[in-house]
């Protein structure tokens, strides 16, 4: 199959990619495309060529001109009427061989509540059609309600307050009420990337086109297939609990609340190079040969919108690709970016519009009174055409037309100005700079030595790559951006040890970035952490971490997207403040998917990574009313387990080694042939009683 919505009526190609199933149109059966699923049937019996679904609920997003029309002969193909006594029997479990549920096919229960099986499928943005291997769950509890337009859940929030008196911590227990509400109607969501065309971007698009067209291609090591390996919300799990045999139960982590289909979206962009996406895809040289051969007919006709470039900004070497530029002063090219903006809703039929710098990293802009502190005096800049960056020119527009904003890059794109605009308009913005590779990994290790009591004092990080970041970042004033973003990871991890820093102690942390243009897309991180151990010693850790950059990256955008959307359709209120609101407009729920995350003023800045990760999630679980993961699994720590937390499951036998409960192998990776010309001698068993 190919991608539908290539090139418009008259045989010109349109800019927006549209990837994966629109909804059915009215005289699709939805039940017998589930079924024709089901029988892995490849009868075509028609093309057609759905018109854009407008007010579908949400919020930010209006419909724009008449519905657009598509070529029938790249139209997606579905197949007519199959009968529902096949849907009937798939629910039963008895479709296929008679052995139960195919093995593409997840097994769901249809809560009673439901309108039909196909239901909890579109309330977790699965197209049926699909068939996206995904837990259905169902939460049974007074205080959730599944309603036909929302979820709404009452959570109780239990957290401490700290004061002091004479010297004395006094810890108060709080509880605050929640009543939470998401709206479960997912709406058509369109992604604009500033820097489509470069390594990022194109990255992420041939991604989502390679799973939407479920492409596989041969590799020196194997075949592989198109996957979304890297994304929290796609490719994480989180637990639900424990089953009747005491084993925790997981599902995706996309299965918590109905979130957009990564395979649904639809791309759009802007950059200053006039290259289409096959072109920069090749450029990139990041994908597989084999994978772009295949996805090149159907990126070659995705072409990037003229952009803004302001020399200034970004690293002379970049001058070679500014070919593709927006005309004007910049009050001019602000209003071009709005009717870009205005124009891929309209022609594409989206209820919603995310915006993603993911261009180059710019030198930081310096905040001025007068010239960008406030949402009127930076406004008031762009019509005198004084300093303003280029990406925040494009998140002024994201704002203006109530489209969110997420920087990917390492500046200060969100100055004071831009903030207090996105407070004004009730917009979400979030950033700043993808946390893909080292600094992921860096906010991991430190928060694990210091959490185990180990004083980090020497931080060494290095770096070298060869892709067009790189290039751009061996300029002084650009990689003091990055630098900044990469030194300030362990900032909160050292300030929650006071036992060993003491006020204003921290280690000493260098960052080091090089170009090497042969490596290319494939960056290099050497990392050396020293910390002091008891009694004088001292300890060093020396990683090699090989980074595909790009790949990194592309998994972390899909996830910003999705979650920003996803916030959108929550709302809150508490039993002191029963006026529904929502979350701050600065975004700071996404932290977990950047190096320097914004928070709100005066909210803790919080880098851990696990901390990070358990905000997501146990946000989401309040959502339908689950309480946080706490990790303490009484049930299994109790002498005597009372009716309420029986221990069930396999008891282990006793063994004079504790925790086994068998016998302990002779070799413990499998090997039972030869080693090293050796004959393995066979080794007693240890009893097991």
């Amino acid at each position: 199959m190919r991608p539908w919505g290539l090139r418009s009526e008259r045989g010109e190609p349109i800019r927006a990619a549209l990837v994966d199933a629109r909804p059915l149109p009215p005289d699709e059966d939805p039940m017998a495309t589930m079924a024709l699923r089901c029988r892995a049937s490849n009868r075509v019996s028609r093309h057609w060529a759905p018109p854009p679904q407008r007010g579908r609920g949400g919020e930010g997003g209006g419909a724009g001109a008449g519905p657009q029309r598509f070529s029938p002969e790249v139209a997606r193909p579905r197949a007519r009427a199959v009968s529902h006594r096949c849907l009937s029997r798939l629910c039963a479990g008895e479709c296929g061989s008679g052995r139960g549920w195919p093995p593409w096919a997840p097994r769901l229960a249809w809560p009673g509540h439901l309108e039909s099986p196909l239901t909890p499928l579109l309330t977790l943005g699965l197209q049926p059609a699909t068939m996206e291997a995904a837990a259905q769950f169902f939460v049974e509890s007074p205080d959730v309600v599944y309603g036909p337009e929302a979820i709404e859940a009452q959570y109780e929030y239990r957290t401490t307050r700290v004061s002091r008196e004479g010297g004395v911590l006094k810890v108060h227990p709080t509880s605050t009420r929640f009543t939470f509400r998401t709206a479960r109607q997912v709406p058509r969501l369109g992604v604009m990337l500033v820097g489509w065309g470069g390594n990022n971007g194109s990255t992420l698009t041939a991604a989502v086109l390679a799973n939407r067209l479920r492409l596989s291609w041969p590799t020196r090591s194997g075949r592989k297939e198109a996957n979304y390996y890297g994304s929290l919300t796609q490719a994480g799990t989180v637990s639900l609990g424990l089953d009747a045999e005491g084993q925790e139960v997981f599902v995706p982590f996309s299965a918590l609340l109905p979130m957009v289909a990564p395979n649904d979206l639809v791309f759009d962009g802007w950059d200053i190079s006039s290259l289409n996406l096959a072109e920069a895809m090749r450029r990139a040289k990041v994908l597989d040969w084999g994978l772009q051969e295949q996805l090149w007919p159907h990126m070659e006709a995705l072409r990037p919108r003229p952009s803004v470039y302001i020399p200034e900004f970004i690293a002379a070497n970049q001058s070679a690709r500014a070919d593709n530029l927006i005309p004007g002063s910049r009050a001019q090219q602000l209003e071009q970016i709005r009717r870009d903006i205005r124009d891929f809703r309209s022609s594409a039929g989206l209820d919603k519009i995310i915006v993603l710098w993911t261009a180059n990293t710019e030198r930081f802009c310096e905040v001025i009174p007068g010239l960008n502190d406030t949402a009127e005096n930076l406004l008031r800049t762009i019509e005198l055409g004084l300093e303003v960056s280029p990406s925040t020119l494009f998140a002024v527009a994201s704002i203006l037309e109530g489209c969110a904003f997420l920087n990917g890059s390492p500046q200060n794109t969100l100055v004071p100005g831009a903030l207090e605009l996105a407070w004004q308009r009730r917009v979400f913005v979030g950033g700043d700079d993808f946390k893909s590779g080292q600094t992921k990994v860096k906010s991991v290790l430190v928060d694990f030595l210091i959490g185990s009591g180990l004083k980090t004092m020497s931080i060494v990080s290095y770096n070298h790559l060869g892709n067009n970041d790189g290039e751009n970042l061996s300029a002084p004033l650009q990689f003091r951006s990055k630098e900044v973003s990469k030194s300030n990871v362990v900032d909160d991890m050292v300030q929650s040890n006071p036992v060993l820093y003491a006020p204003g102690e921290e280690p000493d942390h260098c960052v080091v970035i090089k170009y090497v243009p042969y490596v290319g897309d494939s960056k290099r991180a050497l990392d050396e952490y020293t910390s002091e151990l008891m009694l004088g010693g001292t300890n060093t850790l020396v990683l090699h971490n090989t980074c595909e950059d790009s790949l990194l990256a592309a998994p972390i955008m899909l996830d910003l997207a999705l979650l920003t959307e996803l916030c959108q359709r929550v709302s809150f209120c508490t039993d002191a403040d029963p006026e529904p609101q929502t979350f701050h407009p600065v975004l700071s729920l996404l932290s977990f998917l950047f190096k320097a995350p914004l928070v709100p003023p005066g909210s803790p800045v919080v880098n851990a990574l696990f901390r990070q990760r358990s905000c997501i999630e146990n946000i989401l679980r309040a959502c339908v009313g689950l309480p946080p993961q706490n990790h303490m699994l009484l049930e299994h720590k109790m002498e005597r387990p009372g009716p309420v937390l029986k221990r069930v499951g396999p008891v282990a036998a006793a063994c004079p080694v504790l925790n086994k409960k068998g016998p302990v192998p002779a070799a413990t990776n499998g090997c039972t042939g030869d080693a090293n010309g050796h004959p393995q001698v066979e080794e007693p068993q240890m009893p097991t009683t």
